[in-house]
């Protein structure tokens, strides 16, 4: 079995086993609430607040981040890569690319179906070369022909109903109190233990979903482009512009404090070294080219939040 097939059936089978514990963890918490009928109700509640949430405009969502549209006229060479991840993807549309004036190298895609826009901070695009740039631009294709927006919302709602059901239970828990401590109405402690831990176990495996939609992006991306290590490469430089000049030199051992189990995406290091495997039986597509911006790069500096600095 080559590597690329092995990566694929790998993830395809964590996305599933991941999907059906949040369900489970759903359902479970329905059931100890109200027994068959607390599953019913949680499966409607699924849908329900699927169908109610509201379908955000990509443009209205760049709009918050400052991004504007890139012309063809401004980049001819990305919508030249655009379409051919998106014909090589099997997406109906290609993505709207935008310029976002930050010198943070990121990229993101958001929207779906026919009205999808990509991403492209000043940052990404001023230090990947054109082979490393198409690299990032297939694994954010990759996002939008598998799904990943649809199905990180699915999960979104599904751990939102677990930690409403949970809440309700502990709240008729409370009630009860009374009657508990006068022996009158016994309680399962393990089904206490449930109903407090529910909402974070799913919390803990819609964190894991995310990373294993990550790493499906990135083999979709190296089949995409048929060029695994610039992917890699991209990686690679990223991470080295987050940390920064005198974090590097100060602090070379120095990584994000959060634990890999709290990341919405896998550490860089894991995600290069099942690229370099996946490189080991496919070839390169896309020749590297330094890309140049028509215009100066932002004045403004990144401005500091809560998890990092951004814009």
């Amino acid at each position: 079995m080559s590597a690329s097939l092995k990566h694929r059936l790998r993830n395809a089978l964590q996305t599933v086993g991941l999907v059906a514990g949040m369900a489970g963890l759903m359902a479970l918490a329905g059931w100890l609430l109200a027994g068959a009928s607390g599953v019913w109700w949680a499966g409607g509640l699924t849908v329900l607040a699927l169908a109610l949430t509201p379908r955000l405009s990509p443009r209205f969502v760049l709009r918050l981040y400052q991004a504007r549209p890139l012309s063809r006229a401004e980049a001819p060479g990305l919508y030249g890569i655009a379409e051919a991840m998106a014909r090589r993807a099997g997406l109906a549309r290609i993505p709207r690319l935008y310029y976002l004036p930050s010198p943070v190298a990121n990229a993101f895609t958001v929207g779906a179906g026919g009205e999808v826009a990509m991403a492209l901070s000043d940052g990404l695009l001023r230090s990947l070369d054109t082979r490393e740039l198409a690299a990032v631009m297939a694994h954010e294709t990759a996002h939008a022909a598998g799904g990943d927006l649809a199905l990180m919302n699915l999960a979104d709602v599904i751990s939102r109903v677990t930690a409403a059901l949970s809440m309700a239970g502990q709240f008729l828990l409370v009630l009860n109190l009374p009657l508990i401590l006068l022996g009158a109405s016994p309680v399962s402690w393990g089904l206490v233990l449930v109903l407090v831990f529910a909402p974070g176990a799913s919390s803990l495996l819609q964190l894991a979903l995310s990373r294993t939609r990550e790493f499906s992006a990135d083999a979709e991306a190296a089949r995409l482009t048929g060029d695994p290590l610039a992917l890699a490469s991209a990686l690679g430089k990223m991470e080295r512009a987050e940390s920064g000049f005198w974090s590097r030199l100060l602090l070379p051992g120095n990584r994000s404090p959060h634990p890999s189990l709290l990341r919405t995406h896998p550490v860089h290091a894991e995600r290069i070294a099942r690229l370099r495997e996946l490189a080991q039986d496919q070839g390169r597509h896309v020749s590297a080219e330094p890309f140049v911006l028509p215009f100066p790069p932002p004045s403004r500096r990144p401005r500091w939040r809560v998890g990092g600095f951004w814009r």
